[in-house]
């Protein structure tokens, strides 16, 4: 603007701005100053009193910029500016009001040239400071008060947050030390829990991590003082008893921390500032109050977590007795009823066998070839069919094995073909079994149970099957573990199932099909031979069960 070009001379910088805080000028020297200006609330922020004793609640007033805006006559002040690569400069300003306008000359007075007069102007203030100094002494000490009590309130505010937003002691106390190791400007500072008539250290600053567990004793006299619920304040050369010398002299707070008459444990806090306490003490106080009901709950809550964690492990418990015990039951009884039916039908059998022998001797005496050859067909077939009968018997006697409890040594590969044995009517001219079996070692391990397994499993895969199809069986010794795969290709199961099957009286056979429990005793017999069993399966695919299980 034309009618601001005589400002284009001036050697300082000038600012034209209208009383609407609007920048209608600004020359080049203030341009070539303030590479950096932006609008005038940016500039306000860098622009900062040497000394400002200033008091109200509008901030704006604190800055030097709109000060001289708000000036009702001219205005000067010493100002510093801070750029953004944080150098400092120095700056006399002189604020002309023209009516609804306001010029501000920023004169440099950084260059050395210039620094007798500032230092004589720097004299003639600080002695108006001192004289207001005096004049306020009332004033300065609420104003430390107040900040005192501000510090106090954010520092407890801070604890108190934390406190709520967690029940973890470490996080508390760490959060803790962390406040009051800033506030003291400590270069040591830990917590430490009581432990018979000393402390052992439980959080500290990081740089001091490996002391975690530290058990700390103090003389006789700070024992004292910490009983009495006092907070300790010394000069000291060694930190506790046990500790090395430190390299030069320490100032030492100790803030017991109590829960009613309960000792829970102290802070200690180590600086090379030396300081009065005076409105600190009641901050070290407070915190200390927090800071004792905070871990008392916070202990309350970890002793309930533990409780719900042991009830928790007896209601699993329970719960695999119980399965145990049904199976068990379920063992045994099948147990008696095949021991029942063995007898029942060994003596039919007896006899049969005996009426065998006897007709076997009298076909020899009969002279028509056509009626002995078909006596002897007939005597053929029930020796056979006697014969099987037998080995059926015995194949289910071996399966229950209830004299059997102890752990022994077993061929696998024979125990499985026992089991297919006696599912052969469920697989018979429907169900293809292929063996893929290896050559295995013999294992030690509870046969009748991991028989009890493979029916379980294999029964599975019989009825998972709908008309027709084959199971694969692959058995394998490895790193001295034993694996058996058994494989169909029937119906498979959904993915949102597969992690259910194992829990006891979960079935996907429906209501009154399946009971639940075989895969769930299943999987508690595999962990009793400290093995494991997994499914992987796909709907349409069929399942593939896995069992492992150590030799050693």
């Amino acid at each position: 603007m034309k009618k601001y070009e005589f400002f284009s001379k001036f050697n300082d910088g000038v600012i034209i701005i209208n009383d609407k805080k609007e920048v209608l000028y600004t020359n080049n020297v203030f341009k070539r100053t303030f590479k950096d200006f932006v609008n005038l609330e940016k500039l306000s922020h860098r622009l900062n009193f040497d000394i400002c004793t200033l008091d109200g609640d509008n901030l704006e007033m604190y800055s030097p910029i709109y000060q001289a805006i708000a000036s009702e006559q001219d205005f000067f002040a010493c100002i510093t500016y801070q750029n953004l690569q944080k150098e400092i400069s120095y700056f006399n300003i002189n604020a002309i009001k023209r009516s609804r306008y306001v010029v501000i000359i920023f004169s440099d007075v950084s260059a050395e040239t210039k620094v007798n007069t500032l230092e004589n102007e720097f004299n003639t203030l600080n002695d108006k400071y001192k004289k207001l100094q005096d004049e306020n002494k009332n004033f300065i000490k609420i104003k430390q008060k107040a900040q005192a009590q501000a510090i106090k309130m954010v520092l407890i505010n801070k604890i108190s947050n934390i406190i709520r937003e967690s029940i973890n002691i470490s996080k508390i106390t760490n959060s803790a030390i962390k406040e009051l190791s800033s506030m003291f400007g400590a270069f040591k500072i830990y917590y430490a829990s009581t432990f018979d008539k000393s402390f052992k250290i439980e959080q500290i600053n990081k740089e001091f991590k490996n002391e975690i567990g530290t058990i700390v004793r103090f003389d006789e006299n700070t024992h004292k003082t910490i009983i009495n619920k006092e907070i300790v304040v010394s000069g000291c050369l060694k930190e506790h008893l046990t500790a090395n010398n430190l390299k030069k002299c320490a100032f030492r707070i100790i803030v017991p921390i109590y829960h009613l008459n309960q000792l829970l444990g102290i802070i200690v806090i180590l600086s090379h500032q030396k300081r009065e306490l005076n409105d600190e003490i009641d901050i070290l106080e407070s915190v200390s109050a927090q800071l004792g009901n905070a871990i008392i709950q916070a202990k309350l809550y970890e002793k309930d977590l533990k409780t719900m964690s042991e009830l928790q492990t007896t209601l699993k418990e329970l719960k695999d007795t119980q399965v145990q015990l049904i199976n068990s039951e379920k063992m045994a009884s099948l147990g008696q009823l095949i021991a029942g039916v063995a007898h029942e039908i060994n003596t039919p059998l007896a006899s049969i066998n005996s009426n065998n022998a006897v007709i076997s001797k009298f076909i020899k005496k009969i002279d028509n070839p056509e009626i002995a050859q078909t006596l002897r067909d007939i005597n053929e077939l029930d020796k056979e069919a006697v014969s099987r009968i037998s080995n059926m018997v015995k194949s289910l006697k071996k399966f229950v094995r209830l004299d059997e409890a102890d752990l022994q040594d077993a061929d696998i590969n024979k125990e499985i073909d026992l089991t297919l044995d006696l599912i052969r009517h469920e697989t018979k001219n429907r169900i293809e079994i292929i063996k893929n079996y290896s050559k295995l070692p013999l294992i030690k391990c509870y046969p009748n149970m991991l028989n009890q397994v493979f029916m379980n499993i294999l029964i599975n895969a019989c009825q998972s099957i709908e008309k027709s199809g084959k199971i694969i069986i692959t058995t394998g010794f490895k790193n001295k573990n034993l694996t058996v795969k058994i494989k169909d290709d029937g119906k498979g199961i959904a993915q949102d199932k597969i992690d259910k099957i194992f829990t006891a009286g979960y079935t996907t056979k429906g209501v009154g099909v399946g009971t639940g429990l075989g895969l769930a005793i299943s999987e508690k017999i595999i962990q009793k031979h400290n093995g494991k069993i997994t499914v992987n399966s796909m709907p349409g695919k069929g399942s593939e069960f896995a069992i492992t299980i150590p030799s050693e």
